[in-house]
């Protein structure tokens, strides 16, 4: 599909990777509608790039729902879905003073970054299926956002993992299923990554994780993860595929 001229949905579009996709986006001459909960940051990202924010807990249809509206009555029905947006968490199962890990957190972290994905995408996918078929019959393009935790989870990692791992195991059934209609589906799966999280940490861990990865050997840089999936939606023969982006590396058990 050719990006340029199109309505896009990026969710998580404030900051880290999801900001870097919507900027690639624009570039490339989509119609972004940068969906967060951060609605402050998600505005100044939308301005700087000539798109629309809209406030969006992509877990909750009652928010989802009204993002997506709002966004089509701006730049018409989108072809475009980049679900970007997610939570991390590291709870080892049984706890330091000998109790069991919070229920709670690791249905939050499944809600969200499965959840939150699968609302999103039915939500989508459902207002895709109606517009007039492209050249090759193709409506539109989704992409989900998964991680190497997905294979190589670490120590504590479990919701995050399952989480990501849920995402790998619907991308292909996603892709079967829509294809009906025309609509691609693919994953990404990111590495190490020079996000604002990231960044929090201390120089010499971020040195020490990058040195980790065989090569390149530094972070993987977020224009990297955009420019991957804007290519996706260029490359229409890309349909139920995760692919790592992750400089070849394999996390070890912590």
């Amino acid at each position: 599909m050719d990006i340029q001229g199109h309505a896009a949905i990026v969710t998580g579009g404030a900051s880290g990777l999801g900001e870097a996709t919507a900027r690639e986006l624009a570039r490339l001459g989509a119609k972004v509608a940068v969906l967060d909960l951060n609605l402050a940051r998600a505005t100044e990202v939308a301005a700087e790039i000539g798109g629309i924010a809209c406030a969006c807990d992509i877990a909750d249809a009652a928010s989802a729902e009204p993002a997506l509206a709002r966004a089509a009555e701006a730049h018409g029905p989108a072809r475009v879905l980049m679900n970007v947006a997610g939570i991390g968490s590291a709870k080892r199962v049984v706890q330091r003073d000998g109790s069991a890990a919070p229920l709670d957190a690791f249905e939050r972290v499944v809600r969200v970054n499965l959840v939150g994905s699968y609302n999103m995408s039915r939500l989508f996918a459902a207002r895709c299926v109606p517009l007039e078929p492209l050249a090759g019959g193709e409506r539109g393009v989704m992409l989900f956002t998964a991680s190497v935790a997905a294979f190589d989870g670490q120590v504590g990692q479990q919701a995050y993992s399952a989480s990501k791992g849920g995402i790998v195991g619907m991308t292909l059934p996603m892709a079967r299923d829509l294809a009906q209609y025309g609509i691609r589906v693919c994953t990404l799966a990111p590495g190490l990554f020079a996000t604002p999280l990231m960044q929090e940490l201390p120089e010499a861990v971020q040195a020490s994780l990058a040195a980790s990865i065989p090569f390149p050997p530094r972070l993987g840089r977020p224009e990297e993860f955009a420019q991957l999936a804007a290519h996706v939606v260029a490359n229409g023969h890309l349909n139920g595929e995760v692919i790592r982006l992750d400089g070849a590396l394999r996390m070890a058990p912590r």
